[in-house]
């Protein structure tokens, strides 16, 4: 049938470009045409049938369309918070640190305590600042930022005293206090150690959560990102709870993209929080905002040691040392935990960066198939920095998706200072084993964790195909478990798409959601090397555009 004889002209039509459309049945048109907020046609000359008197042409000029991006992995109310406070991101020069810091406490001083983060580790001897950097700068009010990864914090004399903690207090069991030689408090917390000088900062208010929301929003927007999992909703263990600015923007109109909530399991507490589940899951779900999942952090991370790993970090002199890491949720209690809400029809979005960890979490979903059958939850797993050559099969026997974050699968001082010379050189080389995975025939998914790392797809993808930064050349990070251009796409597009239940979006086909993006440039056209110098021109959700680049 000619394509005009489908039906109504179009609203919207490209043409002119190359149309990536993701969809391994038909790679690639040159036009596209969106109707009532769904693509209606894909193909080549016969797709401008459609064009009638109100049709909107845009002419891609030879840049390519492609699917929306969405983020399966990201903390965007959180992120939003950090811009709007003290960020620290983008850099690792403490002396910026010192500046940013000081000119954020001159601009407020209303500010009762002075909050943000998004430090670098590798910017600190061993990764811990002290106090008396902060004392410095802000003497008379409490400071706590966050270092970029969120597992720790950065802390001032007052904020110490303040919450009590000194050189007497114990660490907690989720949790370490960094001590100076004489076994006083440092000025950093680990962890679960947080929680104490956390819980004494005044809450971030309703209104400072909806505008972090809506400055998130505009910065993914701006990236091509038109839908996204917040791997913590309803937060507790010292972590913040963004629900109410979803719920919020959901109702008033002002949340364009679509979003699932991942509501967080508290590890203090068992099974009995599944009746809060159930009622977070229906009181929370409105319009683009859906809370049909629930995160588990199972472990920490590798730099500070509280990644669990099956066998022994090292110490400095290369010896194993007594630390496996944490294990906050006992593996037989996962187990439990994971086959209930899988039979209430939960999708379990685990944080799992050790070997162990992903070992425990891998556990936990074969428990659940055993108890259930296989459900269609889509399951995922993120971070895999650390996987055991044994569990790398299991993720496609169990169909477990790979949720990863590709950016941090470079080499960096973080990486090469603080994380590989305590794991050794065999488990080293295990870390972000994206080909083995794919190897294997993993379903993968992407995700950035911003605001621990940049929320741009493109650098990350730039990564996942070369094991370096964008702009860093340099030795590529185990060469061996680079991905193709085509599944680090995918795993941003139509990976993400699954996870997050979204299946007609991810994909450029007929009858699928107009979530659209337009390049500046083919990435298949140069050298692996430009991936990451891509940008977005234009965004559009439901064939409405939400994002256009002023040289569009």
């Amino acid at each position: 049938m000619p394509v005009a004889a489908s039906g109504r002209p179009a609203d919207l039509l490209f043409t002119g470009g190359p149309v990536l459309t993701m969809d391994p049945a038909r790679t690639r048109a040159t036009s596209l045409a969106v109707r009532d907020g769904r693509i209606v046609a894909v193909g080549h000359d016969e797709v401008r049938d459609l064009v009638g008197p109100a049709t909107e042409v845009v002419d891609l000029r030879g840049r390519p369309l492609l699917p929306g991006f969405q983020d399966a992995h990201v903390h965007a109310v959180m992120g939003g918070v950090e811009l709007n406070s003290v960020d620290l991101s983008g850099t690792t020069d403490v002396e910026e640190y010192r500046r940013r810091i000081r000119a954020y406490a001159d601009a407020h001083p209303e500010r009762e305590w002075i909050t943000g983060g998004g430090w670098s580790m590798e910017s600190f001897a061993g990764g811990t600042p002290t106090r008396e950097v902060l004392d410095a700068l802000v003497p008379d009010r409490p400071v706590m930022l966050s270092n970029r990864d969120h597992h720790g914090c950065w802390v001032n004399t007052r904020a110490l005293r303040l919450a009590g903690v000194t050189r007497d207090t114990p660490d907690p069991a989720d949790g370490r206090i960094e001590r100076d030689p004489s076994g006083e408090p440092s000025g950093m917390l680990q962890e679960g150690a947080m929680n104490l000088v956390a819980r004494h900062a005044p809450p971030v208010t309703a209104a400072e959560r909806l505008a972090g929301l809506h400055t998130a929003q505009r910065l993914l927007h701006s990236l091509g990102v038109t839908a996204w999992q917040d791997a913590i909703v309803c937060g507790d263990d010292g972590y913040p709870d963004p629900s109410d600015a979803y719920l919020t923007a959901a109702r008033d109109g002002s949340l364009t993209a679509t979003v699932i909530g991942a509501l967080w399991w508290a590890r203090g507490r068992g099974e009995e929080q599944l009746t809060d589940l159930l009622d977070r899951r229906e009181r929370l779900s409105h319009g683009r905002f859906r809370c049909t999942t629930v995160k588990i952090m199972q472990d920490g991370v590798a730099e500070n040691f509280t990644a669990a790993m099956v066998a022994p970090y090292l110490d400095p002199c290369g010896c194993a040392t007594a630390n496996r890491g944490i294990s906050f949720i006992d593996p037989e209690a996962l187990r439990r935990h994971v086959t209930a809400l899988d039979a209430h029809g939960f999708q379990v979005h685990f944080h799992a960066l050790g070997d162990r960890a992903v070992r425990e979490a891998l556990d936990a979903v074969a428990a659940a198939r055993a108890a259930g059958g296989h459900r269609d939850n889509r399951h995922h797993l993120a971070h895999l920095q650390v996987v055991h050559p044994d569990d790398i099969g299991r993720f496609r026997a169990l169909g477990v998706t790979a949720n990863l974050q590709m950016l941090w699968a470079t080499h960096e001082p973080q990486m090469d200072e603080l994380t590989i010379p305590f794991l050794g050189p065999e488990r080293a080389a295990r870390q972000y084993p994206f080909g083995d995975l794919l190897r294997a025939g993993t379903t993968f998914a992407a995700g950035s964790d911003w605001p621990v790392s940049s929320p741009d797809p493109l650098a990350a993808v730039h990564t996942g195909v070369t094991r370096t930064a964008y702009g860093e050349p340099g030795k590529p990070f185990y060469p061996e478990q680079c991905l193709d251009l085509t599944t680090a796409l995918a795993a941003y597009t139509a990976g993400s798409a699954y996870v997050n239940h979204l299946d007609d979006t991810g994909t450029l086909r007929p009858g699928n959601r107009a979530d659209l993006v337009v390049l500046d440039r083919d990435p298949y056209a140069g050298p692996a090397e430009e991936i990451g110098g891509t940008r977005v021109h234009l965004t559009y959700v439901d064939g409405r555009r939400v994002h256009a680049a002023d040289d569009a």
